[in-house]
């Protein structure tokens, strides 16, 4: 059973270790557990309650969980506190603004989003979206946007109105997105057409199409590196894409059923769900330099930027 005590060492450590406050954390689906990973140790775990989902972390030290199958958020507060925000949805992907004013959740079987006020969690807005939403990302400021896996397009949320303002067309079975914002362009995995589509999310225009490995499911953004990394799920591989030249230029064996990628300095960390670990990436080498053993069923990840208590008061 998760413990203030325990909660409150492991974030403790994110604030006072050695990446300055940084840290990835992984959600264990099965195994009802975050871990934390500076560089390339496993440095910290704890338990939340059952079958995490979807992890995100905001600028002002705060954790969130989506629990899908419990209709629920979970909150983990600075100072250790865990709260759980009871919804009337099958709530799975997350994305919250940095400052922490705003939690966007995908309702699964309902389709839309719901806007929560924070730190009270209060329903501000529901927006309507295609069938089945899955990966949500912040654009561009006032932009929302959201992967509708059964529509084959991605949905434009216009985040001051709260209502989704267009689509954009994509590959089959979207569901990763990421966000680069120093040249303004959206990636998108689409898991059963085995390609990415880029986005000029200015233009609204789709710049090309990447063939990728079979079952892309995860991607991320290195920042000003222009690189993207995709994971290929059922190829047990990340493909390595160049920002500029729109092409795969590397691809790199990690391990089974690989799904969420994050990046935090000069390493990539990719959540392997069925080998129980978390493949750590050496950005320059383009190679995997350690395996991490996680609890069960590893699947999403997110950088933590942890403040101190003080800052998120």
């Amino acid at each position: 059973m998760t413990t203030r005590r325990s909660c409150l060492a492991f974030l403790i450590a994110l604030i006072a270790g050695p990446a300055a406050g940084q840290a990835v954390v992984v959600a264990s689906q099965q195994g009802a557990r975050l871990t934390r990973i500076e560089g390339e140790a496993v440095t910290g775990s704890f338990t939340v309650p059952a079958s995490p989902a979807v992890v995100a972390a905001d600028g002002r030290g705060r954790l969130y969980v989506s629990h899908p199958d419990g209709r629920a958020v979970s909150v983990i507060e600075p100072d250790g506190a865990v709260r759980r925000l009871p919804l009337p949805a099958q709530v799975f992907g997350l994305a919250v603004e940095p400052d922490g004013s705003r939690l966007y959740v995908g309702d699964w079987s309902g389709h839309r989003v719901l806007c929560l006020s924070l730190p009270t969690g209060a329903v501000a807005g529901e927006i309507p979206v295609g069938p089945d939403p899955a990966g949500l990302v912040l654009g561009e400021p006032g932009r929302l946007y959201v992967a509708e896996r059964e529509g084959r397009s991605v949905g434009v949320i216009d985040t001051g109105a709260l209502r989704r303002v267009g689509g954009l067309p994509v590959g089959d079975g979207p569901f990763a997105l990421a966000y680069d914002p120093d040249l303004a362009r959206l990636y998108v995995a689409n898991v059963r057409s085995n390609d990415v589509t880029v986005i000029d999310a200015a233009a609204r225009q789709v710049l090309a199409t990447i063939p990728v490995g079979t079952a892309p499911y995860g991607v991320a953004v290195v920042s000003g590196g222009g690189r993207v990394l995709v994971t290929n799920q059922h190829a047990a591989s990340v493909s390595v894409i160049e920002a500029r030249a729109l092409a795969v230029s590397a691809t790199i064996p990690v391990g089974r059923y690989p799904e969420g990628v994050a990046i935090l300095g000069r390493f990539a960390y990719v959540a392997n769900w069925f080998s129980d670990d978390v493949s750590v990436i050496d950005l320059a080498a383009r190679k995997e330099v350690r395996r991490l053993p996680v609890a069960e069923g590893p699947r999403t990840l997110a950088v933590a930027r942890i403040a101190p208590p003080e800052a998120a008061r």
